[in-house]
């Protein structure tokens, strides 16, 4: 295969993660809207026909699904990086542990300032895990990852069922109550919205560790087997695994992200909603898997390859992305600026996520074109290669 279709094959990847930005945009933006989010109460300002139409959409199409497309290609760049250390001829461990560090630190700094649903905090120290790992072989990878999904689905299956049994619920007086408090926060002033973050992150940290980090780990490792396999450098030797993984999202991935959707909607803050989100777990990397095959198999069409040119500089400068979509977020609905969470309809909510993301479309291949990196991926690589990499773009010289 020619190096140039090499690189074709790699802009691909990045055409991906500029297409799972905007899945996470999505998701991430409701929990900026609503106080009520992941709280098992519906929020008042969405009961409307269409406020839950959005959001049975939300949870349908993106929510447990595109975190999990986020850390495939978490997996997939993990085996780059272990390249562009062996051509540099530099040892990776030293490498790779500078670069998980600073990306806990940026994360972190999210964390506090930006938003308590940060996930390069657990992408750091996932990483680090990964990296003991590197030398596992494809197949005991493979097996430990359908370890990771299966034994956390069944232990969220088993903590659904012993609530039935004990018939608990979430008190809706006390999640309001929360609600409410969370609200006087976030609209107060910046430091309440700081504060507000510092209180919830001791919490979500553990649903992070049971829920998302064991199947974030799971995706890495199939990532690291296809990298390792250079999966999206081939063509027709991957389309019978693409199609195979659109089967598997029809069959397992659909049903199981529609059990989620009904239970989370009709059934909040019972032991139901925990079922539907422990199927969410069990299935979420069947029908994620399927959106990656779905990508890739468009990318190699005439219109696809239209659509990857657009989607890949996002991609390129994901990082940067990733916390400016917090930032925007953050000025939108806190006290950082404009204040307005728990004040729009979820259609109002959807709209500005369409739109901030269409800029970041734009904006990304204009900076791409004057700049070899967005602004955190220099700072992060800086960080990996201990040295100051090339700002500018070196611009191409015909022969």
């Amino acid at each position: 295969m020619s190096r140039s279709t090499t690189l074709a094959r790699l802009a691909n990847v990045d055409a991906l993660r500029g297409f799972a930005l905007f899945g996470i945009l999505v998701v991430n933006i409701t929990a900026f809207a609503s106080v009520y989010y992941g709280r098992g109460v519906t929020d008042p300002a969405f009961t409307s026909l269409t406020g839950r139409l959005v959001e049975g959409l939300v949870s349908f199409v993106f929510e447990t699904k595109f975190y999990l497309l986020f850390s495939f290609l978490f997996g997939y760049s993990f085996t780059l990086q272990m390249r562009s250390a062996e051509r540099a001829g530099e040892p990776l461990v030293p490498r790779m542990l500078r670069r998980q560090i600073g990306l806990w630190l940026i994360g972190l700094t999210h964390a506090v300032l930006l938003f308590h649903g940060d996930i390069l905090t657990t992408y750091a120290v996932l990483g680090v895990i990964l990296l003991m790992l590197r030398h596992c072989s494809d197949r005991g990878a493979m097996r430990l990852a359908a370890w990771l999904i299966a034994a956390t689905g069944l232990v969220w299956a088993a903590l659904g069922g012993l609530q039935l049994l004990a018939g608990e619920a979430v008190d809706p007086l006390t999640v309001h109550a929360e609600a409410a408090a969370a609200l006087a926060a976030y609209a107060g002033t910046p430091g309440t919205v700081i504060g507000a973050h510092l209180q919830e992150l001791s919490g979500i940290w553990v649903l992070l560790g049971l829920i998302q980090a064991p199947s974030a780990l799971a995706m890495f490792l199939c990532g690291l087997v296809a990298g390792r396999r250079r999966l999206f450098e081939q063509d027709e030797e991957a389309r019978p695994l693409l199609r195979r993984l659109l089967r598997h999202a029809l069959l397992i991935g659909l049903p199981g992200s529609a059990f989620y959707t009904c239970t989370s909607m009709a059934l909040p803050g019972t032991g139901w909603e925990v079922l539907g989100l422990a199927a969410g777990i069990l299935t979420g990397p069947f029908l994620a898997g399927g959106y990656i095959a779905a990508a890739m198999l468009l990318f190699r069409t005439t219109v696809g390859m239209r659509l990857a040119a657009v989607l890949a500089p996002a991609g390129r400068m994901a990082l940067s992305n990733y916390l400016s979509q917090s930032l925007a977020c953050s000025l939108i609905f806190t006290a950082y600026g404009l204040g307005l969470v728990g004040q729009l309809p979820a259609l109002g909510v959807l709209a500005i996520a369409a739109v901030l993301y269409l800029f970041q479309l734009a904006f990304s291949a204009w900076w791409l074109r004057h700049h070899a990196y967005g602004p955190l991926e220099w700072l992060l690589r800086a960080l990996t290669i201990a040295a100051l990499p090339n700002w500018r773009a070196v611009p191409v010289r015909s022969a």
